[in-house]
């Protein structure tokens, strides 16, 4: 049995795997941020509450480990961050222990028991609270550890000048530190930021935008165009790039299908490849994807071993 969790800076998800397709949620309990004892202590409790020893403890981060060095950093989770994470987990747990970025653990999902079934490329895109994403090639992470690969969101790529809608933008400041990244401007907290900064400061929850324009309100509609602008030329140069045969999307933007099935449309138009079927769909994992992507690396570890 593989004993996963999934860490956000809001709450650890907690599962038992036993297969890819029987991955079952155990609960959560709220991060403590600031408290690597307490951290641990969640841990050492989730062991013992299972209905069997683990093989494996799989972990889903938000956040990204150095692939030299295995030094994770965490913006949200403090008391993880500068850490050495999987030597201190497997001496403090006695247990073997897998880590991978929640990016990574959602494509790998996907890719596995998703909408990515069937493909030997997959794009795994997060539309959320952040933008980010994870690579799957041939059923393997293109990165085997650290969760850099796919990360679209960063980087100072967003294009400020216009043409349709005729618009400048500013180069937002991003949280990791530059500016006129995408995930600045085209996650769930920057499709917001752009709403306010199109219409004189007001301001609206991704929701209410989204919800607006489907219902055809002209200065949600500029909003959602804008964005789509934005968003759509360097996804299809991701698309390029990697040859995806699907781009899954989750997060909290994904939820409107309206919205996917618009990005869908402007993306390929700007790709080399002429698609006749859809490119940017749904995320379509039954569970968790964290929880998932983690169970398959936990159960890919413990075949190892066992091998």
């Amino acid at each position: 049995m593989i004993l996963c969790f999934d860490i956000g800076g809001t709450a650890i998800k907690i599962a038992e795997a036993y297969s890819t397709d029987k991955v079952i949620p155990k609960g959560r309990i709220a991060t403590p941020t600031d408290d690597f004892d307490a951290f641990v202590e969640i841990l050492n409790d989730a062991v013992a509450a299972a209905n069997i020893r683990p093989d494996v403890l799989a972990f889903s981060l938000a956040g990204v480990l150095d692939p030299e060095t295995g030094v994770a950093t965490m913006a949200n989770i403090p008391c993880l961050t500068g850490r050495r994470l999987q030597h201190e987990l497997e001496n403090l747990l006695g247990l073997p222990v897998v880590l991978a970025n929640d990016a990574d653990c959602f494509a790998l999902a996907e890719a596995t028991v998703g909408a990515g079934r069937g493909h030997d490329v997959v794009f795994g895109l997060i539309l959320g609270t952040g933008v980010g994403g994870g690579v799957v090639v041939n059923g393997n992470l293109i990165n085997g550890g650290g969760g850099f690969a796919g990360e679209i969101g960063h980087g100072p790529i967003a294009q400020r000048v216009l043409d349709d809608p005729n618009v400048t933008l500013p180069a937002f400041s991003c949280g990791c530190g530059l500016s006129g990244c995408l995930d600045s401007i085209c996650s769930a907290r920057g499709l917001e930021r752009l709403h306010t900064h199109l219409h004189g400061g007001q301001s609206a929850d991704s929701r209410d935008v989204i919800s607006d324009w489907k219902s055809g309100d002209p200065r949600a509609a500029k909003t959602i165009a804008v964005w789509l602008a934005v968003l759509s030329g360097p996804l299809a140069v991701m698309e390029n790039m990697l040859g995806a045969g699907v781009v899954a999307v989750g997060g909290g933007l994904s939820n409107s299908a309206l919205l996917i099935a618009a990005l869908d449309g402007e993306v390929r138009k700007k790709c080399l490849r002429r698609f006749e079927r859809p490119l940017i769909v749904p995320a379509q994992c039954p569970v968790e994807p964290g929880l998932v992507g983690a169970a398959i690396l936990g159960l890919r570890r413990h075949e190892n071993v066992a091998a």
